[in-house]
């Protein structure tokens, strides 16, 4: 695994494709949930993030999950929209809270794993599958690597 940046501990964006692999691999080794990198499986996350929500007593206990949550996330726009992750700069960082993002082929930058943080503190308002469904910037075709 690429070495970790960050109070996160979040790999630098050319690592996130394998974090989010290590994460899909551990998750999907104790649960049945069927994270494929598909634009569906991302209802998925919204399902797991409001598990969370109801569970959780204290955020720091689940900050690790709702990474992975978002490193997955940002693989699937990665994947199917054509982005790429890329380390944010000092601004950016300061923005998003988060060190690394997708840039998509019409040069915006959107934050996946900000918004699994979102769903988990607003609530279905939040959606991450929207978040794609409704994501500028995409390619024309499906992207898959």
């Amino acid at each position: 695994m690429s070495e970790r940046v960050g109070e996160l501990g979040l790999p630098e964006a050319s690592g996130m494709r394998a974090y989010a692999a290590e994460f899909v691999g551990q998750l999907t080794g104790r649960t049945r949930l069927p994270l494929d990198y598909s634009v569906a499986s991302l209802r998925l996350v919204d399902l797991v993030v409001d598990g969370l929500r109801r569970g959780a007593t204290e955020r720091a206990e689940i900050d690790a999950v709702l990474q992975g949550l978002g490193a997955y996330t940002g693989e699937v726009v990665v994947r199917r929209a054509g982005g790429r992750w890329v380390d944010f700069g000092t601004e950016q960082r300061e923005l998003f809270r988060q060190p690394v993002g997708v840039r998509m082929p019409d040069g915006r930058v959107w934050n996946p794993l900000g918004k699994v943080v979102n769903r988990f503190e607003a609530g279905p308002e939040e959606s991450v599958q929207r978040f794609y469904l409704l994501l500028h910037g995409r390619a024309r075709k499906a992207v898959c690597h």
